[in-house]
């Protein structure tokens, strides 16, 4: 008779848990989805990212009393957000008629993304199958650095699996510290920069084929 220990249960339920989120993984590139938003209006996830850091919720939906709480506590962090010249998004599978009725009901002030057709959830193949009912994605937070390239994923389908304001802070600090070449001004280079063209200091003026770093 064979006896499965402890650790070995453990090890098969973390290969579980990994073969539908296979494709979340850091250092892989996010699809650059085309959905609508809670205006109704159409949106590349790539357009609207540019060249900031990005914070991407993939969410059950409004029905999800753990999704409104967490969206609540984004919406109480969002000023940090703004100011830091970073993006967030939500997608779900809500309709555009839920997806507003979630953003008013927390207080959010970002864009919200429908996926009613699932295809997200299909694609990424994070399709919560314990609630056949809703049918909704198994919720992902995830911190992207530009291009969509997946600096963290955070897995929520258990609430304390999702990531504090100050996990959220910490990634999109190592981040900002990759992205922005003016990081630290004490780097005599940046002196010497400052003195000269300015391309390593934001707003980063065009060279060349280089396009500018906006803020937004």
């Amino acid at each position: 008779m064979t006896t499965e220990t402890n650790g070995e249960r453990a090890r098969q339920a973390d290969t579980v848990s990994t073969v539908t989120t296979e494709k979340l993984v850091p250092g892989a590139t996010f699809p650059d989805y085309e959905l609508t938003g809670h205006d109704r209006k159409r949106y590349r996830l790539g357009d609207v990212q540019g060249r900031d850091p990005m914070i991407l919720v993939l969410s059950r939906g409004h029905f999800c009393p753990k999704d409104a709480q967490q969206h609540r506590l984004l919406a109480e962090f969002y000023p940090q957000i703004a100011v830091a010249y970073t993006k967030i998004v939500t997608i779900s599978t809500d309709s555009v008629l839920e997806a507003n009725e979630m953003r008013q009901s927390v207080g959010a002030q970002w864009l919200f993304l429908t996926d009613p057709q699932r295809t997200v959830q299909q694609d990424l193949d994070i399709k919560e199958y314990t609630d056949p009912h809703h049918d909704p994605m198994v919720p992902h937070t995830l911190v992207l650095e530009p291009g969509l390239r997946i600096y963290s994923v955070y897995n929520g389908y258990w609430f304390w699996g999702r990531p504090s304001t100050a996990e959220l802070w910490r990634d999109l600090r190592e981040v900002t510290k990759r992205i922005r070449p003016d990081w630290d001004l004490s780097d005599p280079a940046l002196r010497a920069n400052w003195e000269g063209d300015k391309t390593k200091h934001w707003p980063y003026k065009i060279t060349g084929s280089e396009s500018a770093v906006q803020p937004s």
